[in-house]
């Protein structure tokens, strides 16, 4: 029994770190992001355009991150604790994947190429609707962590 506490604390105690880790990446994301939707002089595109391909290197990133890290971590550990957690995920993850298909789409946009001053102040009319995405995002996400990891977290320090 006491091998199976360690365990579990030595499992489920690393989706914290992961969770953390992907946290902050959330947080430079919110940061690139807020950084370049301040900006009003779409005549500077070259500078501009680096800022959208350095928020789209981190939305990528963090994208990413949530799905082939975090939300496999977080299924596991529902699968594991057998409380109901499976099926909130299955209602959730479709909305999730709806946000991710937004979000490569708005990279695709960039496509490695120069960008006019029209294609400039384009971006930014999607870089608004990409804001309101990423905010009903971060609200499911928050929701899976609360429900699927931080309510097994007394179960793991009791372990």
């Amino acid at each position: 029994m006491l091998e199976n506490c360690r365990n579990a604390r030595e499992r489920w105690g690393g989706v914290s770190e992961l969770i953390d880790r992907w946290l902050k990446e959330r947080q430079e994301l919110l940061v690139q992001y807020c950084e370049l939707s301040g900006e009003s002089d779409f005549s500077q595109t070259d500078a501009l355009r680096e800022k959208f391909v350095r928020l789209c290197e981190v939305l990528v990133d963090y994208v990413s991150a949530g799905h082939f890290e975090v939300y496999e971590q977080l299924i596991q550990e529902a699968r594991e604790f057998n409380d109901g957690g499976l099926e909130l995920a299955a209602k959730l993850y479709p909305r999730i994947e709806q946000t991710t298909e937004v979000a490569l789409n708005f990279n695709d946009r960039l496509d490695g190429r120069e960008l006019s001053e029209v294609e400039i102040r384009e971006l930014f009319n999607e870089l608004s609707r990409l804001g309101e995405v990423l905010e009903s995002r971060f609200e499911m996400e928050d929701f899976l962590i609360e429900n699927l990891h931080n309510a097994h977290a007394g179960k793991v320090a009791s372990a």
